[in-house]
């Protein structure tokens, strides 16, 4: 017993202290402390510069900025351009080789953002704003001059890619910026992959990681993009949907009518419109296409579970966005594990002031196509094609023809908009995406979240097929940040946690979750 109560037992005590206040992911997270108003500043800077991905002066200006961070960080960084079209955004590229590592990890996240409506933002979109709390509880602006330290976890940064995704890119370089300063290498050689036009589907993406292969060469991918789980908890995402877009137009008169002279005789594409898309889909959600589930690849045991075993948030998501019933009876985590179909946009004629009394010539509606393990891209978009055909529609791609517009009573343009591509699952199993998971778990006193796809969509099968490599998403933003939508934000609480868990995941350390 004296032993155990003296000199030998302290000691052990003593090790361990002395071991955990060593050990990487404290170190990050003192550093990350004592550095936020640098992190702050970088952060705030980048978002400064407009970045829509068809905006190719402010995309290379985005480029060339990262650039200048990379080159800080001694990543031997440099851009990667697609042969064929050396004009496209380009992929930022950098790398820390590390002696005697047996694994190579990318880690991923993009520079551009979604196109912007100004008139629909509170503050500038390319005004980077803080505030308190959320604009929609009444959170006020904070002075820009305002210094990090007195920013509480809470307050917010208002701008375009805010949150999607140049908080990836801060937090994956904020990571290794805390390594190369505290001495410390990545368990695995790293390489770091920034793109410049993940919102416009990656259309040269396939293109620069072929023309790359060897350069590329890892075992897995770690995307930072997306939110935390809507109940604040990490979560782990082993697969995302595939997206495609598609513009469909309908017609009437060839020149705007009047409504009282010409009403109820000159069709109307508005009502043609929206009748042919309430043919699409039923009052539950079920897509009415024929075949448009026959494709999917049922998800197995493990996954299943992992469904099972998330948190059931469902009812307070309800109650937060005022939803008195879903469009579906299934739970949020199993609907977006089938394939969609939603209306992004439509528009016919004008409202509110600048609504006139007349019969547009058009109704226009883009479609987004969410497509899950199983779905081709083009497969999928033929089964829409031959749906449209069978309401009567005479379907081409491209304006119709004055004979033409004489010849066939119903015509529709359609065509899918560039940058389509499948979906991706990774195997829950994958030892690699298991060691990452088993660091991000370590870093919170709650559970993680793991499922096998997200409802978002992702470049994970381009990644895939392109290169052979296997992907999971680790997202770090708050899930309430407006991504693709006017005020788009971050809450700063996540900017700092996202640094700890990429230190973690970086490091596959014992962890202290001391917050």
């Amino acid at each position: 017993m004296k032993n155990l109560l003296g000199i030998p037992f302290i000691a052990s005590c003593l090790v361990s202290v002395s071991a955990l206040a060593a050990s990487p992911v404290s170190e990050i997270r003192a550093f990350r402390t004592s550095h936020q108003q640098e992190i702050l500043t970088q952060y705030v800077e980048l978002l400064k510069i407009p970045n829509i991905a068809s905006d190719r002066e402010g995309i290379r200006r985005n480029a060339d900025a990262i650039l200048t961070q990379m080159r800080r960080l001694d990543l031997a960084p440099r851009l990667l351009q697609s042969s064929a079209t050396p004009d496209a955004p380009p992929v930022v590229y950098g790398e820390w080789k590390v002696p005697k590592a047996k694994r190579t990890l990318v880690l991923y996240a993009h520079y551009d953002g979604q196109p912007v409506n100004p008139a629909e933002w509170t503050t500038g979109p390319f005004t980077p704003t803080l505030r308190t709390g959320p604009i929609t509880a009444g959170g006020t602006v904070i002075p820009a001059d305002t210094p990090a330290s007195q920013l509480g976890p809470d307050v917010r940064v208002y701008a375009r890619g805010s949150s999607d995704d140049k908080a990836g890119v801060i937090v994956i370089l904020s990571a290794i910026d805390a390594l190369r300063s505290l001495h410390r290498q990545p368990t695995d050689n790293l390489k770091v992959v920034f793109e410049g036009e993940e919102e416009a589907g990656s259309p040269h993406l396939r293109d620069i990681l072929q023309e790359n292969r060897a350069l590329l060469a890892a075992e897995l991918w770690v995307v930072c993009d997306g939110p935390v789980h809507q109940s604040g908890k990490k979560q782990v995402i082993y697969g995302a949907r595939g997206d495609m877009n598609v513009n469909l137009t309908v017609y009437g008169p060839n020149r705007p009518l009047h409504s009282g002279h010409y009403g109820n005789w000159a069709p109307n594409p508005a009502l043609r419109l929206a009748r042919l898309l309430t043919s699409m889909k039923d009052e539950t959600g079920k897509v009415l296409v024929s075949g448009w589930y026959d494709d999917v690849s049922p998800l197995g045991a493990t996954e299943r579970q992992a469904i099972a075993a998330a948190a059931d948030y469902d009812e307070t998501l309800r109650q937060q966005l005022g939803l008195a019933a879903t469009e579906s009876d299934r739970p949020l985590n199993e609907a977006i594990a089938l394939p969609s179909l939603n209306i992004n946009g439509m528009r016919s004629g004008n409202v509110g002031d600048q609504a006139t009394n007349m019969i547009a010539e058009t109704a226009t509606a883009v479609l987004d196509l969410r497509l899950v393990v199983g779905n081709d891209p083009q497969r999928q978009y033929q089964k829409l094609l031959a749906h449209v055909r069978a309401q009567g529609y005479y379907v081409i791609e491209r304006e119709p023809t004055a004979q033409e517009r004489l010849t066939h009573p119903l015509i529709a343009t359609m065509y899918a908009k560039p940058g389509s591509y499948a979906a991706a699952r990774t195997p829950m199993d994958d030892p690699f995406a298991r060691a990452i998971a088993t660091s991000v778990r370590a870093t919170s006193d709650q559970p993680l979240v793991e499922l096998p796809t997200s409802g978002g969509s992702l470049p994970l099968s381009i990644i895939n097929e392109a290169l052979g490599t296997r992907s999971i998403v680790v997202g770090i933003a708050n899930y309430d940040n407006n991504q693709h939508s006017a005020n788009e934000n971050l809450r700063l609480g996540n900017l700092w946690d996202g640094i700890d868990t990429y230190g973690a995941l970086l490091t596959h350390a014992p962890l202290s979750r001391t917050h």
